[in-house]
């Protein structure tokens, strides 16, 4: 039986208290059970924007329009899924009212589970379609996040989350994700940065401070002196802070040419699209 339609109204008035209650995680006991009910199994990571993906612009031309970049995740599950769904709405970006990026272009679910969702959060769609919608969404300035998500399958009230794989479309300034600097250490973990790759702050960095104002969602940038450096714990590798560089000084770095995948096969392991592995 999919979620209420209240409980899109209920999330909508209580997300603003986020904070507070990503706090009561620091006690041990809360941490557990909030783990245990909303958490458990998840791993998700973000994907880097495609344009910071260094590329050898001195390649054969060919070589360039081949380079392995991280949309090709999404693209390589979109394809492999017998079932999509588009919300019509991003519960974030609605419970807030965000001026800056469109609320409409909500998450993209894929697998069994998701035939559960309400009717009236989105419809089902093609691989055509769905491909489109990430894309729109890369061109909003939006960062996805993709993944095995308990959390969805509870407010949606579907499952089991072995068969749900979540694509969520982040804004800087409005993600749930913006709790996890207060969050228990034992959740935050779950949410974490592609394989292979991190970010680092060149030596033509010039203090501008550009990078800290509002494009990192959880201050993972800020500058120290005259120079911007990247808190490694707190850094999901969204790629943010160098898209909006003037200088460049801040460059992706990827440390294993797989890294697609290596991303690809961490996240079948948890999450089942063909029928292939055990539910769990």
């Amino acid at each position: 039986m999919s979620g209420p339609y209240w409980m899109k109204t209920l999330i909508n008035k209580t997300f603003s208290g986020r904070f507070f209650l990503s706090g009561l995680t620091r006690y041990p006991h809360v941490s557990r059970m909030v783990d245990k009910l909303l958490f458990e199994g998840d791993d998700i990571f973000y994907l880097p924007k495609d344009r910071v993906i260094p590329i050898d612009e001195t390649a054969d031309p060919e070589d360039i329009q081949s380079t392995a970049v991280p949309s090709m995740v999404l693209e390589h599950f979109i394809r492999e899924a017998d079932f999509r769904w588009i919300m019509d709405f991003c519960i974030c970006r609605d419970s807030t009212g965000c001026r800056d990026y469109p609320a409409e272009l909500g998450c993209l679910f894929l697998g069994e589970a998701a035939r559960g969702i309400n009717p009236k959060f989105g419809r089902p769609v093609g691989v055509s379609e769905a491909l489109e919608h990430v894309a729109r969404c890369r061109d909003a300035g939006l960062v996805h996040l993709v993944g095995r998500n308990k959390l969805d399958t509870v407010w949606l009230n579907i499952g089991p989350s072995s068969r749900l794989l979540t694509i969520c479309n982040c804004c800087p300034c409005c993600c749930l994700w913006k709790v996890l600097p207060v969050i228990d250490t034992q959740i935050s973990q779950k949410v974490n940065r592609m394989p292979g790759i991190r970010l680092s702050v060149t030596d033509t960095c010039v203090g501008c401070g550009i990078c800290t104002r509002g494009t990192c969602f959880v201050d993972a940038i800020r500058l120290k002196g005259k120079k911007a450096v990247i808190d490694e714990d707190q850094c999901r590798g969204c790629g943010r802070c160098a898209d909006v560089c003037p200088n460049s000084a801040i460059q992706l770095e990827i440390d294993r040419p797989d890294y697609i995948e290596a991303a690809i096969e961490r996240i079948s392991r948890l999450v089942d699209l063909s029928g292939k592995i055990e539910r769990v």
